[in-house]
């Protein structure tokens, strides 16, 4: 029995080896490839402008409006979500908050202490519900005789 373990044993050291070869043949081989055949450059050309550029009351690169707290969004926010998620979802004041409360529970959302208030009050006059139900009236319409 304890030569039967041995003679596996040996017949076992070289395919070990040879799997162990070919293993780091694949990682070396996949290496030289990535250096020959790979991306060229390693850096990212960003766009021209500033990334803070704001144009006709909207920031350029979130689409969020230009008001107070809008840097104390950008920076809570927008780190784990797009801006547009943001524009998107109209809430009251208790409905953001209550929504913070969910991310903060649920989402891994860290706690924003001053700056709740500050996001929350940029959310509640930037952001508010929309009211819903009829289209507003036609304004300003030039109407004209059909001729019969």
């Amino acid at each position: 029995m304890q030569e039967h373990k041995e003679t596996e044993r040996n017949i076992f050291k070289p395919v070990f080896k040879i799997i162990i070869l070919i293993l780091i043949s694949f990682v070396v081989l996949g290496a030289l490839a990535i250096m020959l055949y790979g991306p060229k450059e390693t850096q990212v050309a960003l766009e021209e402008g500033s990334p803070e550029a704001i144009e006709n009351g909207i920031h350029l690169r979130t689409g969020l409006i230009d008001a107070p707290g809008l840097q104390a969004v950008i920076t809570n926010c927008t780190t784990c979500h797009s801006s547009q998620l943001i524009i998107q979802n109209r809430m009251g004041e208790e409905q953001w908050n209550a929504t913070i409360r969910w991310m903060q529970k649920t989402q891994g959302l860290w706690p924003l202490g001053d700056n709740q208030k500050v996001i929350v009050d940029y959310l509640v006059k930037n952001y508010p519900p929309l009211k819903k139900g009829r289209r507003p009236a036609l304004t300003n319409i030039d109407w004209y005789n059909l001729d019969e």
